[in-house]
Formats: structure tokens, sequence, C-alpha cells
């Protein structure tokens, strides 16, 4: 699906007909099977998806003041935007609070997600697009002076993960930045159970409902987080010239990279 929508909505797009999937990358495509079953099974849960988001991710709002305030130094008033698994829209959407300039492509696999993305962005008529499709698929053509991806990539097979940064440099402006507000690792496997600990003790001082507490533990089974020594590691592979971690409290942190 890919729809270009400024209030009215476009005609409906199958990315499948113009992806496909050539014979060289049908490994790949099978390593991301397991991330396609994801996305279903946030699809499920897309109407209440930000009110669990916010009992789920401890700090919420510190994560994404910082994502927002280092996508603002991208290129411009007026900078095309990639959200990389964007789910509901919640990055695009405080861009849009400070962008209203702001051209957004917004890819998911789950058609779902992007519906309740979309009614969220219609409000801010900032003109969007729509883009039904996975992140193992090709990326929109760029050039895009901000990239922006928020807890979605670790959802990937961990080879998948490196080389969507690579992929991200390609489609991103020179001097473009990348922000990464995503789920980590420990720096060492001992320490991710002290991980667990405090995101527990979080959760329960946020008073989530445990069937909430429930869904997450069974939709991170199939997480595949790594440390940020190893995100800043890909990014320098990558080709990025710069990148940092900006924020970290725990197993959640931003990182940005500039092309």
């Amino acid at each position: 699906m890919w729809r270009s929508r400024r209030g009215a909505r476009g005609a409906a797009y199958d990315h499948r007909r113009s992806v496909g999937v050539a014979p060289g990358r049908r490994s790949q495509h099978r390593r991301c099977r397991l991330a396609l079953h994801v996305s279903r099974l946030f699809g499920e849960d897309a109407a209440r998806f930000d009110r669990d988001r916010a009992g789920l991710v401890p700090h919420l709002h510190a994560l994404y003041d910082v994502a927002v305030e280092l996508a603002l130094r991208g290129q411009g008033t007026a900078p095309r935007v990639l959200d990389l698994g964007a789910g509901t829209g919640l990055f695009s959407g405080e861009l849009a609070t400070h962008l209203p300039d702001v051209s957004i492509d917004l890819l998911d696999a789950s058609a779902e997600m992007l519906e309740v993305a979309a009614r969220s962005l219609d409000l801010y008529a900032v003109k969007h697009t729509l883009v039904e499709r996975d992140l193992c698929a090709p990326l929109p053509e760029g050039p895009y002076d901000i990239v922006v991806s928020s807890l979605a990539i670790h959802h990937l097979p961990v080879p998948e993960q490196a080389g969507l940064y690579r992929r991200v440099r390609d489609v991103l402006r020179p001097g473009g930045v990348f922000v990464h507000a995503e789920q980590v690792a420990a720096a060492v496997p001992e320490l991710d159970a002290l991980y667990e600990e405090f995101w527990l003790r979080e959760v329960r001082e946020a008073q989530t409902p445990q069937e909430t507490v429930d869904k997450a533990r069974r939709r991170m089974a199939y997480d595949r987080p790594v440390s940020v020594a190893t995100h800043l590691d890909w990014l320098a592979q990558a080709g990025f010239r710069s990148a940092d971690c900006f924020y970290k409290r725990f197993r959640f942190a931003v990182l940005a990279a500039w092309r």
C-alpha cells in the first residue's frame, strides 16, 4: 500500500507487485518472516497501541523529547522525512507539531497501524504518504533530510538490522540525520537480567495492567535487541560520518547519526 494523503485518500498501491522477491533475496525474506509475524501481533492491538506503549516504556516522553530534538536538527523547515516502522505515527506526529511544512513517508508492515497513523496525521494537515512494506523490502526512493525510527528495528533478525543501516544511509541526503529511538540489549549478556528487573519495577510503578505486560512479554520473545556499542559500530560501518548515543535509560536509548 502506498497512499499519498493531504486530507483525501489516494489510490491504493500494492507494494508486492513493485518489490517482488528476487531469487537471491529469498533467504533474506525467510529470515524476515518472524518480523512480519510480530507486525501482525502489533496490528491486532493497533487501536490501543499508544495507550499500551505509555505503560510499557518508562519515561516515554523523555525518550521522544530527545529523539525529536535531534530530528529537528535536520535540514530546513520543510524537510522530507522517512519514518521506518512508523506504527501509529507517534514520532511523525511529534515532528508535525514542530514542522507544519514537513513531508513524511510512513513505512510499516501493518495496515492496521498505518490506518491509525493516517487518522492522527490528518489532524495536523501535513503532507504524508503511507507505505505498507516491511523493513526488509527496498526503502522508498530518497533523498530524505531526516530518517527516523522508534522501537521497531529490533524486531528484525540481527543481520537485517545491520543491513538496514546501510540502506538508510543511501537514502539520506548528505548532511541528513538518522534518529533511532530503540530498545537495546545490555553491554554484556549477564546484565540483561538487570535491565529486565528495572523494566518490571517501572511498569509496575506505572500501574500498567498485567494483561498489557503479558502481551508485551509474548511479543518480546521475538525481539533481537543489540547493545548501544553494536549499534554505533554498525553506523560507522554503514558509512555515517558521525554517530552517538544521546539518551539511555536501562533498555531504552536514542541514537543519532549524520551522513
